[in-house]
């Protein structure tokens, strides 16, 4: 008899892997088919693991789809917000411009989330660098690893996982004491990007990025060189508002979400969601394709959960990784309960939450730090991917990102393990 208990056969991760696999390589070797066909891909690979659930576990995947209108009603409604609130001028365009305003950010995301930052941040970045064309890309790639990711360690509204730990009895400002591992990871990035930032300036020349029109020109100059422009200023109560509902319990936290972002979206001028180029086309594609994420990862977080102590991890650094490694492409919230109920399991001191101080800080840091490693390793990820593309500036494919996070990410969060967690 099958019971929820009994193991899965780990066949059934098989649709996650082809959806992983489609979303990498499909948008370059067919992209008008992806561009057209992409929400039937998603269906299909994910209809068999929706029926399977349906027979033998339909309260694991009512759970599932629950917790995927939860994920989806956050960024949809900051999105919808932030929409609203049009920032304009203050940020200059250089290396130390752009580096100044991502380590901004990075604060930022402690105190509205990384999906709140990104939301609200990311459009001035782009009026800011969008006349350098191309040859902006890499600055929004940063943008993802240090506002929509490891910015958000160091509060429990930074990050979900943090905010679920909190739910399991970690105290609210515990998690500020992750400070210099937030603060080396951040440094390090930082430092990096200003390096490149530096090199990139330095070797501009006309050829690069798309010839601007004098029209453009003015804009790309106002956008950098401008006094701090600043309209919507009533969305940011909405914006406070909807990060306040993140302390409630559902279904009050999604309605009073949904209603902060219907109230902006009435109050906002039409003007404003011009100039900000509103549409839902990008929080459109990110439902959709997180859908699929969602139901076909169901069995791979559901072996995780029932082989996790068979896997030997009991050092701090052996945590960090794990809980990385799968944070980046699976969502990093149950992934994070997942090891900490792993680290309750081995029946050390229970200094924090059941589990020793320095192995909650090694699930934690990975949780936050390595859903930079895909697009998919956390929400604002590819929302961020879509907005940037959405206003003509082309970023890189899927694995063409995972070669910046393996040549930037990866040695800096070896520093950190071997600082911290070795």
């Amino acid at each position: 008899m099958h019971t929820p208990d009994t193991p899965i056969p780990i066949l059934w991760v098989t649709p996650f892997v082809l959806l992983l696999l489609a979303i990498a390589t499909l948008p370059l070797a067919a992209g008008k088919f992806w561009a057209r066909r992409y929400p039937l891909v998603c269906v299909g690979l994910s209809l068999p693991v929706v029926a399977y659930f349906t027979i033998f576990d339909p309260h694991r995947l009512g759970e599932t789809a629950l917790d995927y209108a939860s994920f989806m009603i956050l960024p949809g409604s900051l999105y919808v917000v932030s929409s609203g609130i049009f920032l304009e001028g203050g940020i200059r365009s250089t290396p130390l411009g752009n580096t100044l305003y991502l380590a901004t950010g990075a604060l930022v995301s402690n105190l509205i989330g990384t999906t709140g930052a990104s939301m609200l941040l990311v459009r001035p970045l782009i009026r800011a660098n969008r006349h350098r064309g191309r040859s902006a890309a890499h600055v929004f790639v940063f943008f993802i690893f240090v506002v929509s990711n490891i910015g958000g360690s160091l509060t429990p509204l930074g990050d979900p996982p943090l905010f679920l730990g909190y739910l399991e009895g970690v105290p609210f400002t515990w998690t500020l004491r992750l400070w210099p591992m937030w603060l080396t990871t951040v440094v390090i990035v930082l430092l990096i990007f200003f390096l490149i930032e530096r090199y990139a300036t330095a070797t501009a020349d006309a050829t690069i990025g798309e010839p601007l029109d004098s029209g453009r020109e003015a804009a790309a100059e106002t956008g950098t060189k401008g006094g701090l422009v600043l309209q919507g200023k009533r969305n940011v109560w909405f914006l406070a508002g909807i990060v306040s509902c993140i302390f409630l319990d559902r279904p009050l936290r999604e309605a009073g979400m949904v209603a902060m972002a219907i109230l902006s979206y009435r109050i906002t001028p039409e003007a404003v969601h011009d100039r900000n180029e509103f549409t839902l086309s990008p929080i459109r594609e990110v439902a959709i394709l997180f859908a699929g994420i969602f139901a076909t990862m169901l069995p791979a977080l559901v072996v995780l959960e029932q082989r996790s102590r068979a896997l030997g991890v009991d050092q701090p650094w052996e945590f960090f990784w794990m809980t990385g490694s799968l944070s980046s492409f699976l969502d990093n919230a149950p992934t994070y309960l997942t090891f900490l109920s792993a680290g309750r399991g081995l029946g050390l001191a229970a200094e924090v939450a059941g589990v020793p101080a320095a192995i909650l800080a090694a699930i934690s840091c990975g949780a936050v730090f390595m859903g930079a490693n895909s697009y998919i390793g956390n929400g604002p990820n590819f929302m961020v991917k879509a907005i940037v593309e959405e206003n003509g500036i082309e970023m890189p494919g899927f694995f063409g990102y995972m070669l910046y996070s393996g040549l930037i990410l990866i040695p800096t969060f070896l520093i950190v393990t071997l600082i911290f967690f070795a």
